[in-house]
């Protein structure tokens, strides 16, 4: 199994170093700013000016998750991204638009979607694996199995999250284009350190699955269960984007009826990685409440991709 040694989230929610901040959540229906740290006590000056907001969220957040930890470096650094740095995708656009001549070289190199990873092990001098997944809405799912493989390799310790952020641009093709009611587009940062040993009462990943083109729901998260043993009724917490009624799912939700559910973009808002915050808000629950046993998250935001990770309560 897979401890969880440490966890952190920058949120519209008041998440950042508040450990029980599930039980004092609010549905959001206005996106409004980030709950946001003072940044200056984890980035220096000169590089905050020149980072954007999810670079901002993601460096503390995962900074905050190695003070939790205190373990030192992580061995290995790896980051979900859905759409990556909009913001200075958008602004390095925008200059080859407006701009005549050179254009100034900071917005490009912040464009790519692997710069948030790179940014992290620059500021924190990492020189492991980095990694950058982007799997649109399973982009966390896929980094949490990459940072569990690098443990099954043998290494102790995985900085493992998720990050994306919205801009205004976003939001006027959602009003413009989208005919469904979602939730408020949003922005969000969540950051994990993984371990391999357990030192005291914690959450263990059991495991962690990702199907495409699944059309037989049901069918795919019973046989998940099975294969460790489970049944619907072991399940103490069910997490998923949205309700199943929302998602026109009744009769699999049926399955679940005497299990304590709760849909996790009712409270982080809308955006491509926001599995990595149901994550989080997963942790604390259990934390809280060591009568959970187990928790199942579904991840089924996109129709044609469904994301599963199982949670244990532990002992030391």
């Amino acid at each position: 199994m897979h401890y969880i040694k440490a966890a952190s989230s920058i949120t519209h929610q008041p998440s950042f170093q508040q450990k029980g901040f599930a039980a004092d959540l609010s549905p959001l229906s206005v996106a409004g700013e980030v709950i946001a740290p003072n940044y200056k006590e984890y980035i220096e000056g000169a590089l905050l000016r020149r980072m954007g907001k999810i670079l901002r969220m993601s460096v503390a957040a995962a900074k905050d998750v190695i003070l939790q930890a205190d373990a030192g470096q992580p061995n290995s650094i790896v980051v979900g991204t859905g759409l990556g740095c909009l913001l200075e995708t958008e602004k390095f656009l925008t200059n080859t638009l407006t701009l005549t001549g050179m254009l100034p070289p900071t917005a490009f190199i912040q464009s790519t979607h692997n710069t948030i990873a790179g940014q992290i092990s620059l500021i924190l001098e990492n020189h492991g694996y980095n990694m950058t997944h982007t799997q649109n809405t399973l982009s966390f799912e896929h980094a949490l199995i990459d940072a569990r493989l690098l443990l099954d390799e043998g290494q102790e310790l995985v900085l493992v999250g998720a990050a994306d952020e919205s801009i205004p641009f976003l939001e006027e093709v959602s009003r413009n284009l989208l005919t469904a009611s979602l939730p408020v587009l949003t922005s969000g940062a969540s950051f994990f350190m993984l371990d391999t040993r357990v030192a005291e009462a914690t959450v263990a990943i059991i495991d962690v699955k990702v199907h495409f083109g699944a059309e037989d729901r049901g069918a795919i998260v019973f046989d998940f269960l099975k294969e460790h043993d489970l049944s619907y009724p072991a399940i103490d917490l069910l997490m998923t984007p949205l309700s199943m009624q929302q998602q026109g799912l009744d009769s699999f939700g049926k399955v679940f009826a005497g299990t304590r559910q709760h849909t996790y973009l009712d409270y982080s808002g809308l955006y491509p990685s926001a599995s990595a915050f149901g994550f989080h808000m997963a942790i604390d629950m259990m934390q809280m409440d060591r009568r959970i046993g187990y928790t199942l998250i579904i991840n089924n935001l996109s129709a044609n991709s469904l994301g599963l990770i199982l949670l244990k309560n532990c002992e030391a």
